[in-house]
């Protein structure tokens, strides 16, 4: 088969698998016994301590998959080099969610713990690889004025993302001034919450970038898309 249709079957897989995740994720909002937990103060993987946390680990796992499937087709539309840094940071996003959901989440208030620890980082370098790694595929195709809208419909998501990073971030510093725990100094929930709706969202216009380089080469050069051409 292919690259071009190898391209197109990732991202449209890729596309359909992170938009499942995510309805899975988003019912547990509003569905019970999971709907009384606050957006605003409590975290998502709070989800996975009920019940229905196996719908919230599936979620996670499809989200996962998805990402990944997306970063393949990346790869196959020759926008990315599997080897670069920005391959790195969005393969470490999926292995982060990964581990997230290996390593659950920990009630820190009865001492701390080694999976408690290691979620935590995982949920840091997931956080922070994506983004980084989705800006550094658009400083590549910066100057390609025929991405000009993909480069600024994946920079757009990635940079809100890491705005909410820098929150956590900021809490974090100001602990000793606060005197306060830094996930009770501002609303962790929703802090939470918009960092991830802005992740997915970097994920789904890569997707997007992937299908569209994929389906028009340019001038019918299949190595139009290679960077550095």
């Amino acid at each position: 088969m292919p690259s071009a249709s190898l391209a197109r079957t990732f991202a449209a897989a890729g596309f359909a698998a992170v938009v499942t995740g995510v309805l899975a994720v988003s019912a547990l909002h509003v569905l019970p016994p999971t709907a009384s937990i606050s957006p605003v103060r409590r975290t998502i993987s709070e989800y996975a301590y009920y019940e229905t946390g196996w719908v919230f680990n599936l979620g996670v796992l499809i989200l996962a998959a998805g990402s990944l499937a997306v970063f393949v087709a990346l790869a196959y539309a020759k926008l990315i080099r599997p080897t670069s840094l920005a391959s790195l940071g969005l393969l470490l996003w999926s292995a982060g969610l990964a581990a997230v959901v290996y390593f659950p989440k920990h009630d820190w208030s009865v001492g701390p713990s080694t999976h408690g620890t290691i979620h935590r980082m995982a949920s840091l370098v997931a956080f922070l690889s994506l983004p980084l790694g989705a800006l550094l595929v658009t400083v590549m195709w910066r100057r390609e004025r025929r991405w000009r809208g993909s480069v600024w419909l994946t920079a757009i998501p990635a940079l809100a993302a890491l705005a909410f990073f820098s929150v956590i971030i900021g809490a974090y510093l100001l602990t000793p001034y606060t005197g306060l725990p830094w996930w009770d100094v501002i609303p962790l929930g929703f802090v939470e919450r918009g960092m991830a709706t802005f992740e997915v969202l970097t994920v789904l216009a890569l997707g997007r970038w992937a299908w569209r380089a994929s389906s028009t080469p340019a001038d019918g050069d299949p190595d139009a898309t290679a960077p550095g051409r």
